[in-house]
């Protein structure tokens, strides 16, 4: 147990700093958070259409709609601008301590569940458990970033694939490393 906990907890840490470096210090991710000189105009313009909080999809149809309409809407639009906008009516900074706890947190459970699994493999050798780490760091991009990047082509893919390189494979030598001592 003991091992599972430690192993989870420096996991979870190693994870952290790795994702705090990339999307701060390396600047890793800017394309998936570009900046435009246009922002200004373009939040006056959202913001006096009174959209509530959310993401949209356009162009897109009200929910419900045929698949026929659907096509129409599609074959209308092929080869013209689309624009996928998260909107909020309001940026809360003041949530940065709090967000940090709970991404720390969850980086504490993906690694305690790793570690859980990780010690069901009699005699695991470094190689293994290394192995085992980056797998989930390519599940990980696989499953989520990289499947949404192929719906809507999202910018910025290079920093995701980093991020789980570097952070599963560190958090694999130190698995390794310490689950088999």
């Amino acid at each position: 147990m003991k091992k599972t906990i430690v192993g989870a907890l420096v996991g979870a840490i190693i994870i952290f700093i790795v994702q705090f470096l990339s999307w701060t210090v390396l600047d890793l991710h800017r394309k998936s958070q570009d900046y435009t000189p246009k922002q200004d105009s373009i939040l006056a313009f959202l913001t006096s259409k009174d959209l509530k909080t959310g993401q949209y999809f356009m162009p897109s149809l009200p929910p419900g709609s045929s698949m026929d309409a659907m096509n129409k809407l599609a074959n209308a639009n092929k080869g013209k601008p689309w624009a996928l906008v998260a909107y909020h009516r309001s940026l809360n900074a003041d949530n940065m301590v709090s967000n940090m706890i709970r991404v720390f947190v969850v980086n504490l459970v993906i690694v305690w569940m790793l570690c859980w699994i990780l010690i069901k493999i009699p005699t695991a050798s470094f190689f293994t458990i290394f192995t085992a780490s980056l797998f989930i760091g390519f599940i990980v991009y696989l499953n989520s970033p990289y499947t949404y990047h192929i719906w809507y082509e999202t910018p910025g893919q290079k920093g995701y694939i980093i991020d789980a390189v570097g952070q599963w494979g560190l958090t694999g030598i130190w698995l390794g490393w310490w689950l088999r001592r």
